[in-house]
């Protein structure tokens, strides 16, 4: 793929991750008009992307947030505004009480911490909607960290769970969330199941939460399947749909940029490419998944010959890893057009969600800065958010 903007360009210090805002609004105009086609309310889940520095791109867009700690939802509260969703596998007396004044929603992961905590709800005179997750037992997730369905799973209720209660007084929701990266076909098996199992309580119900990891910007995704999926239940059951995709909203939107600081000969005939990031520190999903990011100007070597840079394009081989000690610290192999030397900088796509809210200072690695762009202004319109030094690495600790 062919990038016109140059985000290497940028005059600070590397590594650097780089949000492109144009990026960011094509993304928010197609969960608007989601929104606009079904009269569902779309939140960003903020363990994806938390990073408030661009929140006024993203804010007139959405619904509000969904949020999964205290942090989150004061972040929420004072950045983004509207609505605020909280969920958590289980909840502090103290950070109940810290919720309350500036949540809307409220979802309980069990029976027993909904009743030990509504009455702080109910005596705040506040009007919370609180509502249950549920688990259907059933996902499309391969991998089993990432799979919220299986035997040992700790999130949500079963159908049994549920139908030992005396009553849901003072619950008016569901919550589930199944998926991951998956497309509105998964969506569509997935909420046969939650209907079979769980609809015989809809009429008691106001809302329904679908969770994230819908990937509904990704190329090939079939909006038009999500819309009519959530017209025709909402039809049906006459319950207000919200969507958390987290990583739909910047999918695509943000680059790490980093530099070549050497290049080691390897007994295996493929150069090393030493960077100054981390997979382990800077975009750990690529050791979690794992996966292989891609690179602007090279190819992956796990992709086949039939890619958009012809093989012949693409005849420099490097192994790319980080400076850190840890071994397996490595990024992945790659054909790069032009070989690569001392100075040269490196940009991996598509890292925005799960890096800058996820990374870390091991090794005492510096952070990346926080940098934001326009593609579509002729000037770039550059924004440095945030540069970060030693102070920052030190009060991390004590």
């Amino acid at each position: 793929m062919e990038h016109a903007f140059d985000y290497a360009s940028v005059d600070i210090s590397t590594p650097y991750y780089i949000i492109d805002r144009a990026a960011l609004r094509r993304n928010m105009e197609i969960h608007q008009q989601v929104q606009e086609r079904t009269g569902c309310k779309i939140l960003l889940a903020l363990k994806a992307f938390s990073t408030w520095g661009v929140f006024k791109d993203m804010s007139p867009y959405l619904a509000g947030v969904a949020a999964s700690s205290i942090n989150e939802v004061l972040l929420g509260h004072e950045e983004f505004g509207k609505n605020i969703h909280l969920y958590s596998p289980a909840y502090s007396e103290e950070e109940i009480k810290t919720a309350i004044p500036l949540v809307d929603y409220i979802v309980f992961n069990s029976a027993s911490q909904f009743d030990r905590f509504y009455p702080f709800i109910k005596a705040s005179g506040r009007k919370i909607h609180c509502g249950y997750r549920i688990n259907p037992e059933y996902s499309e997730v391969q991998m089993e960290i990432y799979n919220p369905c299986t035997n040992r799973s700790r999130f949500g209720m079963r159908v049994e769970v549920l139908d030992e209660l005396d009553s849901l007084k003072g619950i008016d929701g569901f919550h589930f969330h199944t998926m991951c990266q998956q497309g509105s076909d998964v969506l569509a098996r997935t909420l046969e199941l939650v209907e079979e199992r769980f609809s015989k309580y809809f009429k008691k119900l106001k809302w329904i939460n679908f969770g994230g990891g819908h990937h509904i910007t990704r190329r090939g995704y079939d909006v038009d399947r999500l819309c009519k999926i959530i017209n025709t239940f909402r039809e049906k059951y006459d319950l207000e749909v919200f969507l958390e995709p987290g990583e739909s909203h910047v999918l695509n939107t943000g680059y790490l940029v980093a530099t070549v600081l050497d290049v080691i000969e390897n007994p295996t005939g493929i150069d090393v490419a030493v960077l100054d990031t981390s997979a382990a520190a800077h975009m750990p999903d690529v050791l979690e998944m794992p996966y292989t990011p891609e690179v602007i100007g090279a190819r992956r070597v796990i992709e086949s010959a039939d890619m958009d840079m012809p093989l012949e394009e693409g005849r420099y081989k490097y192994i790319v890893g980080s400076k850190s000690c840890l071994s397996g610290d490595i990024i992945g192999e790659y054909l790069f057009r032009k070989p690569l030397k001392v100075g040269s900088r490196v940009v991996f796509s598509d890292m925005s969600q799960y890096t800058i809210c996820k990374n870390t200072t091991f090794n005492g690695l510096k952070l990346p800065g926080i940098v934001s762009c326009d593609s579509d202004a002729a000037d770039g319109s550059i924004r440095v958010i945030k540069e970060f030094h030693y102070d920052d690495f030190k009060k991390r600790l004590s």
